[in-house]
């Protein structure tokens, strides 16, 4: 507000005298003087011009800056209006004494004839500046929490900014990832669809052109056929000697033009095989779709993965990249430890996935709880809502119970098979390459258990693969109505 009020004060003052206008007057170039400071600066020179931008101007006397000059009166009188009423307040109501003194007990402010007062006899008094300084040192102590507050909000609200564009990014690139995934099955659909139509017109145009073939024999006997029985026709009209005389001979073309016929038929097959191409054909076509579809029982949540963590595209696979990302720190983010969740959590039944470790020399993989800890350092343990098997420096396995249990295995394995019985209460890890079992938790599951993936850290350039999921086994099986 005092800057305010100085800038205002620069702009109500004359350029000249460096006060407050008095009667000023306004030239043509917008420039505005005070009529004294103007006239004075004028005499003795022969022309006009601005004091300011030296801009020169006829004989005429410049008018007066009607609005200035309220905007200056009005402004002069709030302020001394103002300065009378600091100073009134400064004043005892009562005595007219300034104000001197502060009353503890009674909170007031007094002046020399107030203190002598029966009412303040023996109260706790102390100079205004005393009583204003201790007040300031208590309004300090008291802001110290204010701006830790503040502080505390305006870092929140950075993080949700940062939160909001991660988010509209998150949904450009899932927007982005729907379509390309759609184009992809709408290729397939084109092609497929392509693919029957070539069929389907090859067939026509086979089965079109035998039949044409056919139409045209059948024409060329049709047409010998009516020049015999014109033939024949004719001779009959001739007279009766005549006719006696060639009639054997069109008995024995009859015979032979009769036994030589042999009327056509169509042939089994000749027809569109429209079943073929028509029967269930939504099944058919998606019944193939399976061999480009991949069915993963465990898809990861990217939410979840550490910054230090890539999870890829597909949602399949993590690795640790070593590049730190700027990611919200959001509740269900693991932080600082390079762990990531699956997306769906189970709280009964039975599950299983498969994890492709492949030489990784690092590495875990099990369940955890939905409630466990996600930030700080983190112990795996079953206590802790983590039920988890471990590789480390490429030949030490250890399955994380109270005690760490180190595992002796007869074969490095490739995969990792995690089985699930929720209701048993049982975590099972076992080698696929011979099912051979590696460990198995018993405890009592309580709330959703989530599937559990570290590719650990890179060091030195080692242990930079990623950990991925296996796909599922896509079948299907017909069964008929009963």
């Amino acid at each position: 507000m005092a800057a305010e009020a100085s800038s205002l004060d620069n702009d109500l003052c004359c350029a000249i005298c460096s006060d407050f206008f008095k009667d000023p007057l306004v030239l043509k170039c917008s420039h505005s003087f005070c009529r004294d400071c103007l006239q004075n600066f004028w005499k003795g020179s022969d022309s006009r011009q601005c004091p300011l931008c030296r801009s020169r101007f006829s004989g005429e006397d410049p008018p007066v800056n009607i609005v200035l000059r309220n905007v200056v009166q009005s402004y002069l009188q709030q302020r001394n209006e103002k300065r009378v009423a600091e100073k009134s307040a400064s004043r005892c109501g009562l005595h007219g004494e300034n104000l001197s003194f502060f009353c503890e007990d009674d909170q007031e402010l007094l002046c020399v004839v107030c203190q002598t007062a029966r009412k303040h006899r023996n109260h706790q008094l102390c100079p205004v500046e005393e009583a204003a300084e201790d007040k300031k040192v208590e309004l300090r102590t008291l802001l110290i929490p204010l701006k830790e507050n503040l502080e505390k909000f305006t870092k929140v609200k950075q993080e949700f900014e940062e939160t909001a564009k991660h988010m509209k990014s998150q949904s450009q690139q899932t927007e982005k990832r729907i379509k390309e995934e759609f184009e992809e099955l709408h290729q397939f659909l084109r092609d497929e669809e392509e693919a029957r139509l070539t069929v389907l017109r090859e067939e026509d145009m086979q089965k079109s052109e035998r039949l044409k073939q056919k139409i045209e024999n059948i024409s060329k006997q049709v047409s010998t056929l009516s020049e015999k029985i014109q033939d024949i026709e004719t001779a009959m009209e001739a007279e009766d000697i005549s006719f006696l005389k060639v009639g054997d001979d069109f008995l024995i073309l009859f015979c032979l033009v009769q036994c030589s016929l042999q009327v056509p038929e169509l042939p089994s097959g000749a027809l569109i095989d429209v079943a073929k191409y028509l029967g269930s054909l939504k099944f058919r076509v998606w019944e193939k779709m399976l061999e480009i579809v991949q069915y993963t029982p465990v898809t990861l949540d990217p939410n979840t993965a550490d910054r230090w963590l890539s999870v890829s595209d597909d949602l399949t696979s993590v690795r640790h990249t070593g590049i730190y990302q700027q990611l919200p720190d959001s509740p269900e983010r693991f932080f600082p430890c390079a762990c990531v969740l699956g997306s769906e959590g189970f709280n009964s039944g039975k599950r299983s996935w498969e994890v492709e470790v492949g030489d990784k020399t690092e590495w875990d993989v099990g369940v955890v709880a939905e409630s466990a800890n996600r930030k700080g350092v983190i112990t795996c343990r079953p206590k802790n809502g983590f039920w988890v098997v471990s590789l480390r420096n490429g030949k030490e396995y250890e399955a994380w119970t109270t005690q760490p249990t180190r595992l002796r295995l007869t074969r490095k394995p490739r995969r990792i098979r995690v089985q699930l019985d929720y209701d048993r209460g049982e975590v099972s890890f076992l080698n696929p390459a011979g099912m051979s079992l590696i460990y198995t938790f018993k405890d009592t599951f309580t709330g959703t258990l989530f599937p559990f993936f570290s590719p650990c850290l890179i060091e030195d350039g080692s242990n930079a693969g990623s950990l991925k999921i296996c796909p599922g086994k896509v079948s299907v099986i017909l069964v008929s109505s009963q």
